[in-house]
């Protein structure tokens, strides 16, 4: 089996190094600019030694993770001296494996295994890697190896070209970090009746959970509910008046948001598409 090593151990590099080492692969070294992180790594991980320099890591390790922030990613594959058929491996999300490309020069076969998932910390990150998706981007037979790599993981995987990376990011970012402030925004209003952050939130976890679950159970777009999945002209325009009047600023995303969520209640079937010209109206008025 191949040895692996990981220059960068923060919270994304030291979750798959452990995850990787409880399936048994053989993670041996790793590097950081913060000692202290590496440190921490390898006391996680049976057999991995701390190595002061990413060199030292790329001179003993036969698959190299480069698990730095996205910044640093290209200067470490510049500045690294790879040899032929090494195996140079990013986890970002947004870049593609074109950073690698020094790498690729030196004769390494390059990639990226980037985990669609949200890490909030170390520990939690170990916990929800299975599970979870990576999306893919190498060539053979690099491309097999990951593969097989994120199965071990206990996960799925999608093959993702150069180009795919970008909008792939972006979606990600809506249905993760949007999600958030959906949230933020929902417990703000809470907060003009007097309910503070941190209750509001206890209060509407049940609700989301309940969605995430009909999401993943029902499916889009039948999982839709709510007053335009219904065309409730009366109730979103009630809405409206108390955002004018309360929280005018919040009107535009829930106008936004609600001209966005009428062709899913169209292609659920609930409304026609008379109402949805009606709703639609209602929520472009000035």
């Amino acid at each position: 089996m191949l040895t692996i090593g990981f220059i960068g151990a923060g919270t994304t590099g030291t979750a798959l190094a452990v995850r990787l080492a409880q399936q048994r692969y053989q993670v041996i070294a790793v590097s950081s600019r913060s000692l202290t992180s590496a440190e921490k790594l390898a006391e996680k991980v049976s057999g991995c030694k701390v190595y002061k320099a990413a060199q030292e890591v790329a001179d003993v390790a036969q698959l190299v993770f480069i698990t730095t922030p996205d910044d640093i990613i290209p200067q470490v594959a510049a500045e690294v001296q790879w040899y032929n058929e090494q195996n140079v491996i990013h986890c970002s999300g947004a870049h593609s494996v074109d950073i690698l490309e020094p790498a690729k020069q030196r004769g390494a076969n390059t990639g990226c295994l980037h985990p669609l998932q949200a890490f909030a910390s170390v520990e939690q990150a170990i916990d929800n890697i299975p599970g979870s998706t990576f999306a893919v981007e190498a060539e053979e037979p690099l491309l097999t190896m990951l593969k097989e790599m994120a199965t071990d993981l206990e996960g799925d995987w999608v093959i993702l070209k150069s180009g795919d990376k970008v909008l792939y990011h972006a979606a990600a970012v809506i249905a993760c970090n949007y999600l958030v402030t959906l949230v933020k925004l929902a417990t703000d209003l809470w907060q003009t009746f007097g309910v503070p952050q941190a209750k509001a939130t206890k209060a509407l976890m049940p609700l989301l959970q309940g969605t995430l679950s009909n999401i993943e159970n029902v499916g889009l777009p039948t999982c839709l509910t709510g007053p335009i999945a219904r065309g409730d002209l009366g109730t979103i325009r009630k809405h409206l008046e108390a955002l004018e009047k309360e929280n005018p600023s919040l009107l535009g995303t829930y106008k936004e948001l609600g001209l966005q969520t009428i062709p899913i209640a169209l292609a659920k079937g609930k409304i026609d598409s008379q109402r949805a010209g009606e709703l639609q109206a209602l929520l472009e008025r000035k």
